[in-house]
Formats: C-alpha cells, sequence, structure tokens
C-alpha cells in the first residue's frame, strides 16, 4: 500500500463510517479495487481509530458530563449521601448505564463474528447484499418518521428510554460487524424504531460505538502478528485522513438525522449493493 492509497482509503473510511452506507464494506470493495487481495486489518483499525479520535472531539462535551457525573455520584455514594435509585434519576448515568449494557451484547456477537472474519471481509458479495439490506433498512425510517409526524407522536430521550431497549440496540451494533451492514445506520435506525427521538439517536449510537471501536482495536493487536505489517508511515496517514474527514461526515450526519432525512441514503446503498454483486459474481 502507497500513500495515495492510504489517504484514499482513509477518506473513503471517515465518509462512510459515519454515514450511513457502511465503512467495513466500502473498505473491502476499495481493497479489492486497489488490488489488495488480503484485508489489510492493521491499516482498517488504524482508520477505525481515526474516526474513533473524531466522535470522541465531537461529543467532549457529553463525555465530559458523563464522566463528571460518574466521579460525582461514586463520591456521594461513599459519603453514603445519596442511593442508587437517586443516583439513576441522573440523565448522564442513565446514558452510562445504557451505554455499557448495550455493549454487551455487541461484544459478544463480535467475538463471535470475528473467528470468520477473514471470509467476511474478502467477499464482495456479501458485502454487496447487506448494503441492499442496509438502504432497505434506512427506506423505512423514513416512513416510520413520515408517520409519526403524521400522528404527531414526540420521541422519547435518554430518560425515557430502557435497559431492554439499550440491549436490542447492542445487539444490532453486534450484527452490524458484518461489512456491507452500516453500524451507524442501523444503531440509529434502531434506535428511531424503538421510540428515541432523532437526536438522542443519533448521540446514543456514535457513543454507544466508542467501546466497540476499542474493543475492536483489541482484538486485531492481540493477533498482530498473523497479518501483514505496514511501515508507521502509512497507518499514521490513514488514522489522520479517517479523522478529519470523518470529523466532517460526522457533523453533516447529526444534521441530517435532526432533520429525518436518513432515508435520502437509501438509493446509494442499493446502486452500490447491486454493483458489488455484479462485480463479485
Amino acid at each position: 500500500m502507497d500513500p495515495l492509497q492510504a489517504v484514499a482509503l482513509g477518506t473513503i473510511q471517515g465518509l462512510t463510517e459515519f454515514l450511513p452506507i457502511s465503512s467495513s464494506g466500502h473498505l473491502v470493495i476499495s481493497q479489492h479495487l486497489f488490488g489488495l487481495k488480503e484485508s489489510v486489518l492493521l491499516f482498517d483499525i488504524s482508520v477505525h481509530i481515526g474516526t474513533l479520535t473524531a466522535v470522541i472531539i465531537y461529543f467532549r462535551k457529553d463525555l465530559r458530563a458523563i464522566i463528571d457525573s460518574v466521579v460525582r455520584c461514586i463520591r456521594l455514594l461513599l459519603k453514603g449521601e445519596t442511593s442508587l435509585t437517586d443516583i439513576y434519576e441522573d440523565s448522564y448515568i442513565k446514558l452510562t448505564v445504557f451505554i455499557v449494557v448495550g455493549s454487551i451484547p455487541t461484544a459478544m456477537l463480535g467475538l463471535w463474528i470475528h473467528k470468520v472474519s477473514d471470509k467476511l471481509f474478502s467477499s464482495v458479495v456479501i458485502v454487496g447484499s447487506m448494503l441492499v439490506v442496509t438502504g432497505v433498512l434506512l427506506f423505512m425510517t423514513g416512513f416510520l418518521l413520515w408517520s409519526t409526524t403524521w400522528i404527531n407522536k414526540k420521541g422519547v430521550t435518554i430518560s425515557q428510554f430502557s435497559i431492554k431497549k439499550a440491549i436490542i440496540v447492542g445487539l444490532i451494533q453486534g450484527v452490524a460487524i458484518i461489512p456491507g451492514i452500516s453500524r451507524s445506520g442501523a444503531t440509529i435506525a434502531g434506535g428511531l424504531f424503538l421510540g428515541l427521538d432523532k437526536e438522542t439517536a443519533a448521540k446514543y449510537s456514535f457513543l454507544l460505538s466508542i467501546p466497540a471501536i476499542l474493543g475492536a482495536g483489541i482484538l486485531i493487536f492481540k493477533d498482530v502478528h498473523v497479518y501483514t505489517a505496514l511501515p508507521l508511515k502509512i497507518m499514521l496517514i490513514g488514522f489522520i485522513t479517517s479523522g478529519i474527514v470523518g470529523y466532517c461526515s460526522l457533523r453533516f450526519l447529526v444534521h441530517i438525522v435532526k432533520k429525518g432525512q436518513l432515508h435520502f441514503f437509501a438509493p446509494y446503498c442499493w446502486l452500490a449493493g447491486a454493483m458489488a454483486l455484479i462485480y463479485g459474481l
């Protein structure tokens, strides 16, 4: 892999990690087009860390509020000045619980899917099929938002969400490890279908992605000796490119979600999926 390919793949990752069109799927297709027959997993994880950095920077205020709430509540508990019931009324404590609970099914599915990752990440046909599925899911969110607007039904915030629904979103995120299924698109859509309002669904989706991306990084680096080594320069180029492009695309997607236009990406997923299927068959 040369620096120009690293910039191109980093740009693709930055755009597709947050836009609901599957970053892993596009990386698989791009690597095939560039003649990189083996999935360069070390590079994949470097660009994923770049987009993880973008999430942390974009949601830094929420992350700081979560840390402050957790520290404050622990201090009050140790002093005996509050109870677990009272603590759970704090919206940021609830958000923290939902992130932890939602990460458990993601981790369980991730460990299972990791065992067959080589086959999944080398099949353009699987990617194409899953992109079509992603398009259908995004299209359905348009109908959902239209119907809830028509009956004047508003979505709920984290304060009214539940552990059961957080587990469901976590399961959806776990399934989205399959290349071609958009993690952001699937989890945001899942949150919307479970009753979250648009802004909260987007926020929960991206905050939930933080432990998922970290976990994926641990899995890859644990077996780093198995995969083809890459120069540090190439990995750094991918990291920086994906981080900068990812931050911009994240801002754009949050704006799109707030306007209820997530379904606009469905035709692109169908087209990309169809082209991948033609190329792979």
